[in-house]
């Protein structure tokens, strides 16, 4: 049974949530009036729909959600404008100057010697991703922040922006591929690795 939302609580949205939600937007999206505008368009799907929230998350998340999705209508329609391409494999580089004809590493990567639940915890490490991540060209930070930062699942990236399942792993593998890069190459703390 559905329970939906009072009147009263949806009018409350703009002040409780508009905040973070604009500031959610905008390290997406990259611009102010955009971001507003994504924002803006969340807020009215949500009380278009506010009858049929069902209480299974909390309100919070419901009204973030729904602008995941519509940073995704975003990127979508620039998309078919052709002012965004998410399938040129032109800026990464080839199989070919990553891998031996064999299939293995030409350099493999380098471990190092943490734990990836210390790592998530590290504040130094996470600014230090997050300085890669804004060198990353736009296509390829949004397609990052969505699945890695947001938590969309593949089948819902390629669906609203019609690119197929094994593009995305391509891009995304070489999206990660130059973060370690990044990491490893402007960060001297990771190369002794943390916390040594």
């Amino acid at each position: 049974m559905n329970q939906g939302v009072s009147s009263e609580d949806a009018e409350d949205w703009v002040d409780k949530y508009s905040t973070q939600m604009f500031r959610f937007a905008l390290t997406r999206v990259k611009d102010q009036d955009i971001a507003e505008e994504v924002v803006q368009e969340t807020f009215l799907a949500a009380w278009k729909s506010k009858d049929s929230f069902s209480g299974k998350s909390s309100e919070k998340s419901w009204l973030f959600g729904i602008l995941k999705h519509k940073i995704l209508d975003h990127f979508r329609q620039l998309k078919k404008r052709g002012e965004i391409e998410f399938g040129d494999p032109g800026e990464w580089e080839t199989a070919e100057n990553l891998f031996q004809a064999n299939g293995k590493w030409k350099a493999p990567p380098t471990s190092w010697g943490i734990d990836p639940e210390e790592a998530a915890e590290n504040l130094q490490l996470m600014e230090a991703l997050s300085k890669c991540v804004e060198n990353l060209s736009d296509r390829f930070k949004s397609l990052f922040l969505l699945k890695e930062m947001d938590g969309l699942t593949a089948d819902e990236i390629c669906d609203q922006l019609e690119i197929k399942p094994a593009n995305l792993w391509v891009m995304m593998h070489r999206i990660r591929s130059r973060l370690k890069t990044c990491l490893e190459t402007n960060f001297e703390f990771l190369q002794d690795g943390l916390g040594k």
